[in-house]
Formats: C-alpha cells, structure tokens, sequence
C-alpha cells in the first residue's frame, strides 16, 4: 500500500501536469486567435507576456491552493509535519542525554 506521502505526490505531479498541458493549450489557441485577429508581431509578443504573466500568477495560486489542500488533508490524518518529528527528535536526544547522565551517577556511587 503507497504511503500517504507518495499519494501526496502522485497528486501533486498529476495537478501539475493538468496545469502544463493547460498552458500549453493555451498557448496554441493564443497564437491561432492571433493570426486570425491580423495583431503584429509586437503585438503578440506583448500580449503572449501579459498572458503569460497572468498565467504563472494563476499557477502560482493554484499550487498555494494544492500545498494548503495537501496541509489540511495531513492535519486531519493526523500525519506528523517535519517540524513534529524534530521536536520529537531532540526530546528524544535530551532524554538519552539525561539517562546517560543518570548511569553515569550510578555507577561512580559506591
């Protein structure tokens, strides 16, 4: 059974692929209505980086949108972050320390 984290990126990757294929879609379509529409070649080239602009702050809301679905769906199984694990990590590193410490003690007392 694939773990959480590898379903997390398996939808993460597809989600992206769908963006690409869209823009590249787009693109297509852009060039065609340009040709019909008669624009110069300044003017597609300035309009193609207006699209483009808008676009990319498209993509980029759409993979703030994914990061915060992906953070919710992982709260809510309850999955532990990276910043849990290293806090367990370095009480774990503080209470070894401590037991060592402890033996320590024990074994110089008489």
């Amino acid at each position: 059974m694939a773990s959480i984290q590898e379903v997390f990126k398996e939808a993460w990757v597809h989600a992206l692929a769908g963006v690409n294929a869209a823009e590249q879609e787009a693109e297509k379509v852009f060039g065609k209505m340009a040709d019909a529409a008669g624009f110069s070649p300044e003017d597609v080239r300035r309009h193609a980086r207006e699209f483009g602009e808008r676009l990319q702050a498209q993509r980029k809301e759409l993979e703030k949108a994914i990061d915060e679905g992906v953070r919710k769906a992982a709260a809510r199984l309850q999955v532990p972050t990276k910043g849990d694990l290293d806090a367990i990590e370095k009480r774990l590193a503080d209470l070894s320390a401590k037991v060592d410490e402890l033996a320590g003690r024990k074994e110089t007392k008489p």
